[in-house]
């Protein structure tokens, strides 16, 4: 039996894997995370379709920082700290826009989209040089990288490249870019909620195939009960861990998807419209990734904290922690730039039914992990989660094991464990 750094009992040969509850409730364990993962880790800022054209910004809080997330008048992307050299204000105060230049409310000082100071009201009262003094400038987050059009930031100037860091989860990144010949675009705007409960949690959930059966009972008898459904077994797939803590659930579905499996309730008009769109994926990528991308569903998380559920409808999701019982969560829908008006509404009906804040789904998530969360005060003798489920297999863990828990918990234990309390 191993036991960890942070009590995480991990034994293979009695199929035991435990995680202590105090990680999910310790304030001294949050502190830690965000010393050892959120100021350490690659960290998605959002997608380059948000800035369609030199001035597009948005602004965001990412790991309790306020960034700002501009294309510059050249049209380089850059992720600026939203906050005036000066005294510190928040130079944007817009959540999204377009403007060449940001005037801080305080005193007028005036940056440019690539963060540059241009503007100093009173400048008579300051030295020669002071102007283009670096530390005059808005400051850049330490490192940006893209991998295709989705968008990373990192607090840490030392560790692996994005590529590196991604591993195997790149892979899944680019079936979502290949949807579209023509690029995918965020539509909808951004949904924002909050959940009482440790963000870990949702971590979890989100590759979870065990609780769908359960949790998200009325929703697969509600697809029963349609022309909604097709003639599958509900859920039936495999998991896959992909390094660095990373795994994704891939698996058929009853559920109907724009890209491209179609479902009796949408009719004739709809199978012409998804026939379309999966003639154009074959004549494109093969028949072989074709049939993977339209037929599988697909849940990833990438660690610590960025969810692509590619299902029904293609979601993007991240969250972040503010208090080991409280977390906040954006999210948003992505879609073929090309695709018809037809699509475009089932996409965003099918988004909207499950995946979104009053959907099916959510609900049911939040309502779990809240529940999770009080049931953690009965302290005592029930110390552990058991996440230990599939551990007695020696063929490819099955959909509703939990392999892919005990990885995303092993790559928290080793960050975890490598820094000093």
């Amino acid at each position: 039996m191993e036991r960890t750094v942070s009590g995480i009992i991990d034994d293979p040969v009695a199929n035991r894997f435990l995680v202590p509850r105090r990680n999910f409730t310790d304030r001294a364990v949050f502190e830690r995370e965000y010393a050892a993962i959120f100021d350490r880790c690659w960290l998605y800022l959002g997608h380059a379709s948000e800035l369609p054209e030199p001035g597009s910004f948005v602004t965001r809080t990412v790991a309790r920082r306020p960034v700002l997330f501009t294309r510059d008048k050249e049209g380089e992307f850059r992720a600026l700290l939203n906050a005036c050299p000066h005294r510190g204000a928040l130079v944007c105060r817009e959540r999204k826009g377009k403007s060449r230049a940001f005037m801080c409310m305080y005193h007028g000082w005036t940056f440019g989209s690539d963060g540059h100071l241009m503007t100093l009201p009173g400048s008579s009262g300051y030295p020669e040089g002071f102007k283009t003094d670096p530390q005059k400038q808005m400051v850049h987050v330490p490192r940006m990288e893209r991998f295709g059009d989705f968008f990373f930031i990192n607090f840490s100037r030392d560790g692996e490249d994005l590529a590196t860091y991604l591993a195997g989860a790149g892979d899944y990144l680019k079936l979502v870019a290949e949807h579209s010949p023509s690029g995918m675009q965020v539509v909808g705007g951004t949904q924002e909620y909050s959940i009482r409960g440790n963000w870990k949690l949702l971590s979890e959930n989100s590759f979870d195939g065990y609780h769908a059966a359960c949790n998200h009972s009325t929703y697969l008898e509600y697809l029963k009960s349609t022309k909604g459904a097709l003639g599958v077994d509900p859920l039936v797939g495999v998991e896959h861990t992909l390094g660095n803590g990373h795994a994704v659930v891939e698996y058929t579905a009853p559920w109907g998807r724009p890209i491209a499996n179609w479902i009796p309730a949408w009719g004739e008009e709809g199978k012409v419209e998804i026939d379309k769109v999966y003639a154009e994926l074959v004549t494109r990528l093969g028949a072989e990734r074709a049939d993977r991308l339209a037929r599988k569903s697909r849940n990833m998380v990438i660690f610590p904290n960025l969810v692509v559920n590619d299902i029904m409808a293609v979601t993007v999701r991240t969250f972040f922690p503010t208090a080991p019982d409280y977390m906040e969560i954006n999210a948003w829908a992505l879609a073929p730039v090309e695709e018809s008006e037809w699509l475009r509404k089932y996409r965003l009906y099918n988004f909207t039914e499950f995946l979104g804040p009053g959907g099916f789904a959510t609900p049911d998530d939040v309502e779990a992990i809240e529940k999770c969360q009080q049931g953690y005060a009965v302290g005592g003798e029930a110390v552990y989660n058991d996440i230990s489920k599939g551990m007695n297999r020696s063929d490819t863990p099955s959909f509703d094991d939990e392999e892919q828990m005990r990885a995303f918990w092993r790559e928290w234990d080793r960050r975890i464990s490598a820094v000093e309390a």
